[in-house]
Order: C-alpha cells, then structure tokens, then sequence
C-alpha cells in the first residue's frame, strides 16, 4: 500500500524546548543528503510534555509538509510515545533516534539504508562494540553494561547495546511485534529487539560515533525496580510461561509432593505419624467437619456483600455454591485454576459480566490476605510479648527462655508488627480520599516508572476502595473475613484436640491461629493442586518450632485438619455443580480463556 512517503523519522520528545526546532532542521537536512525530495518525513512525538515543545512542534508542521506534529496530552511514556507515532507514521521504513543526537547523524544512512535496502528487518545503532567511539563517563557506562549483560544473560539476545536511541524497522516487522511489547517507556527498546530476535527477523547491530549530552542520574524506581522487573517479566512470557501447560503444572506439583515425602521419610517414622492419625478422636474430628462445614454460608454471605457492592444482587445460596465449585476447581487443577471458574459461573448463570466477576473476586483475595496477615501478626506480637515477659506461656517451647528462643520470638515480633502496620497503611491508604500510594512511591522517583508501579500498587488498594468506600460494607465484609478465617482456626483447634494434644489451652489458641494463617499464606504460591503438601508443612514445622509438640503429631494433626476442610470443599462442590448444572473441566477452560482479557 502506498503511503506517500518511504522513510518516517520519529523524534520522541518530552519538554524539549530549547532544542526540538534544531534537532528538526538537522533531521531534514541529513536525510535530504541520501534521500531524493518527497520520500521522508519527521514525525515529533511530543509526549504530554509541560513546556513550549507543542506550539513549536506545530508551528514546524505548519511551515514544512515534510513535518508533522503527534500530540498526546497525557505522559504515554518514552514507549508509549514511539509506538503512538509509528502507527501513525506513513513510510515503509521507520526510524527513530533520540533528539539530543547524541548518536552521529553521519550513521544515519547506513541505518535507513540497511532496512530500506531488505538487508535487515530492524537495524541498531551500538556504543559497546569494539569499533564504537563512546567516550562514556563510569556512572553511564557501568550500570549500561550490567543491564546489558543481564539482558544478554537471561534474555539470550545477541545485541550488545540495547538501549542505544539510533534504530530503524521494516513496518511490516514491526507492525507484528507492536501488539506483544508491553512496556511503554525505557524498556521498549530492549522489549521489541528481544522478541525481534525471538520472532526469527534479521536484527543488525553497527558501531556508532556516540558522545553523551547531559547528565544522568540511577532513579531507584526506573533503573532498578523498573528495568529489572520488566527483564524478568520479559524472561516469564518467553522461557518460562510457554512451557508451563496443565499437564506440566501437575506433573511438576505431583514430583514435588513425591518428593517432599520421599525425603520426609528420611528424617521421619511414617509408620509413628500414620498411628497417631488412627488414635485421633473421631468425634473430634467429625465436630471440626460441622465448624468448617458452617464457614461456607457465611463465605457465601461475604461474597454477596462484595457483589452487591458492585451493583449485582444475588442470593446466598447460590453464591455459596459458585464459591464452593471454584474452591473445588482450586483442589482439582494446579495454578488456582479454580479462581477464574467463579467468574464463569456467575456470568453465566446470573449474568454477572466478566470484569465484575474478577473484580469481585480479586477484592475477596484482598481481604482474605489482609485478614490472614493481620491474624497471623496480631498472634504473632501475642507470641511476642508472652516470650519477651515471662516465657510463662509457652514453657518449653522456646526452650527454657533460651536466647535463641528468645531471639527467634523477637524476630517473629518485627514481623507481626510490619504485617500489622502494612494491613494499616493499605486500609489507611483505601479510606483516604488522598493518594498516599503515588505519594509514597514518589518520594524515591519521579520517572514515569514511578507512576506505573504505583499503579500496580493503587489497583490493589482499589480492589478494598470498591468496598471501603461504604463504611457498613466495609465492616461487613471485614466482620464476614474474620469469622471465616477463625471458624478455619476452630475447625484446626478440634483436630489438635483430637489428637490429645498437652497444651495451654492460651498457647493452643495463640499457636493454632499463627500455624493456620501461615499455613494458608504458603497455599497462595500455586505450587500443587489446593496447596497440599505446602499448608502441611508450614503448618506442621510452626508447631513444632513453636511447641514441645512432636513432629508426628504436629504432622498428623495438619493432615487430618487440611484432609477435612478438602473433604468438605470437594463435596460441597459436588452438590452445587449437580445442582447448578455447571461443568468443572467446562468451567475451567471458558474461565481461563477469559481471566485475561475479561472484556464483556
């Protein structure tokens, strides 16, 4: 298709004031030197910028056909900005160097011409290879190499110099990689010659002139926490993620619980552990099943809550049961594959659209994990303060008031108080009309990755606003959270007793309710089916760590508690899928195909 035009130059620009019209007029006349009139055009990519940069971006327009002005009143990011301006560029090969020039424009030939001529499908200017002449200062060079290396290390590329601002594409190229790079600031560059060199294109790197123009500074949010992260998403998406299918999910979870109990037998007598199973209290036992079986409606009463919050009505009932097959999914398939299933079966069969299923959903996962990190921190600093005072209560557990019980107690305090005083900042954070998460995050950078990892964080905070936002819902919610999470603690405590268990009752409470918390917070890495095998053992090495308790009976005992909460999971998902006439596997693969991009 013809578009008028050969080669587009685009200029990302961002407050450049003081020198956009120069770096403009340099443009056109290097690439009036090789190119014949009418084939070019120089594309400014003005970026929300807060100076004169768009009236003199347009003016330049206005006087010269072979200038165009893209404007954006929001800050799209140096990424974001490109791909903005390529989309809407009109040639066939597409440049674009930054606009201090730092790179010389002599290059600038050789990397329009080595796309244009078919030689290569992306083209980069490089200051790292042997023929280069970059005259870096350390604190440049330094950090530029060790980024560069890990690119190279965990990215397997071949560029040498990934951020140099001097490239070139085909469009066609690049129009197939634009949709699957998804940063929108510094990382573009080394994102898109990344997945270039994935996708099989001919990346060619050249040597370059280069000389730094002003003055550079690490910004902690973009430089470590920003590049970093997004060279170890980029490393999930294409070596990671891909090789990661159900079949292996399970295989891999399966292995591991082999595993974990091929190596338990080595320092374990089984045989001790399976006995003190058969000596447990039936009746016990069966009265933990009735506690966690009377958790479920008022699991289904927090859910309806939270919908109704969201502006969907629904009964407890059903809701009970669309909680009770997504759990079931959750024992069934590996990866939490169960937490997209709710969203399906309340879309379809009460309409509930899909952003609001995982909406209401995500806020529940929050207030779970700010329920069980409190409860966990709250025992905690009991713990805390019982080991620091008189060790009275938990006698042999820290062994006599030894200083390395001691020292272990104290170290279990600073982590209850930060999870207390993290619940605090987020809920605090959640009932504020001020943004204290942009605020924070903008006490350590500026950079527009600041503004993308408070972004991460206020969506978070957001899933509690939804609810927070009405005081009664939530206290409701929150009210709902805890009696959950302590019929759970109950339902654990009856199964300790079944076990004849020797202890204070104060330290069989305190001790019962950190193990569980625990216990729970490990089930959320979606290692194996339901967490099993990772709840038992937090569970099981707390209450040894925390008691005179016997590993067997600790291990028996955590067995027996997650045996019967999965048992009563699996058959109350049973009955709501007969009775809602829903299918698990069905479930399962509509929810999944729709977890990412709930559109509807």
């Amino acid at each position: 298709m013809s578009r008028g035009v050969d080669v587009s130059v685009v200029l990302p620009a961002y407050d450049e004031a003081a020198t956009i019209e120069g770096t403009v007029e340099t443009t056109l006349d290097a690439l009036g030197s090789f190119l014949p009139a009418g084939s070019f055009e120089v594309l400014v990519a003005e970026d929300g910028c807060t100076d004169r940069t768009p009236e003199i971006a347009a003016r330049l327009a206005s006087e010269d056909d072979r200038v165009r002005h893209v404007h954006s009143d929001d800050r799209l990011g140096r990424g974001g900005a490109l791909t903005r301006a390529f989309r809407a560029a009109r040639g066939e090969t597409l440049v674009y160097f930054d606009t201090d020039l730092a790179t010389d424009m002599t290059h600038l030939e050789e990397l329009v011409e080595s796309v244009r001529s078919g030689e290569a499908d992306v083209a980069t200017g490089s200051r790292l290879l042997t023929a280069s002449e970059a005259d870096r200062p350390a604190k440049r060079d330094v950090p530029s190499r060790t980024y560069n290396g890990l690119v190279r290390l965990f990215l397997r590329s071949s560029v040498h110099d990934h951020q140099c601002g001097f490239k070139a594409f085909d469009r066609a190229v690049l129009e197939t990689l634009l949709d699957d790079v998804e940063d929108d600031h510094w990382f573009w560059d080394t994102e898109l010659l990344v997945r270039a060199q994935r996708a099989g294109y001919r990346v060619e790197e050249f040597p370059v002139a280069w000389t730094p123009k002003g003055d550079t500074t690490v910004d902690f949010v973009r430089d470590v926490l920003g590049m970093g992260s997004a060279i170890l998403r980029t490393w999930w998406q294409l070596a990671v993620a891909p090789r990661i299918t159900r079949r292996v999910t399970l295989v891999a979870g399966t292995l591991l619980t082999i595993l974990a109990i091929g190596l338990m037998t080595q320092y374990l007598d089984v045989g001790t552990v399976l006995e003190e199973m058969r000596a447990a209290d039936p009746a016990l036992v069966a009265a933990a099943a009735l506690i966690y079986v009377l958790s479920w409606p008022v699991r289904g009463a927090r859910y309806r809550d939270i919908l109704d919050e969201l502006g969907f009505t629904e009964g407890v009932g059903f809701l009970t049961g669309a909680v009770f097959i997504s759990q079931t999914g959750n024992l069934v398939f590996p990866a939490r594959a169960g937490d997209a299933v709710r969203a399906y079966v309340v879309k379809t069969r009460r309409r509930v659209p899909y952003p609001t299923g995982f909406a209401s959903l995500a806020v529940e996962r929050v207030f779970d994990l700010l329920t069980i990190t409190l409860l966990a921190g709250v025992v905690l600093m009991g713990l805390a303060a019982t080991g620091i005072t008189s060790l009275a209560g938990l006698g042999a557990t820290v062994a006599d008031g030894s200083q390395s019980g001691r020292t272990a107690i104290l170290v279990a305090s600073g982590v209850g108080l930060a999870a207390i005083v993290a619940v605090g900042v987020i809920v605090a954070s959640a009932r504020s009309d001020r943004n204290l998460v942009r605020r924070g995050v903008r006490r350590f950078s500026t950079d527009a990755y600041a503004d993308r990892v408070a972004g991460v964080i206020e969506r978070f905070v957001g899933d509690i606003q939804t609810v927070a936002n009405d005081r009664r819902a939530f206290a409701r919610v929150g009210a709902t959270s805890l009696l959950i999470w302590t019929l759970d603690v109950v339902t654990a405590l009856l199964v300790f007793a079944a076990f004849d268990v020797s202890l204070p009752l104060t330290t069989l409470v305190a001790v019962g309710f950190f193990a569980v918390s625990v216990g729970n917070l490990a089930k959320v890495l979606p290692l194996s089916p339901g967490g099993i095998g990772l709840y038992e053992g937090a569970f099981s090495l707390l209450v040894v760590g925390l008691t005179p308790v016997a590993t067997p009976v600790a291990l028996g005992a955590a067995i027996v508690d997650h045996a019967v909460k999965n048992v009563v999971t699996v058959i109350g998902g049973v009955v709501a899928m007969v009775v809602l006439n829903v299918s698990l596997t069905t479930a399962v693969e509509e929810g999944r195909e729709v977890e990412t991009t709930p559109t509807e």
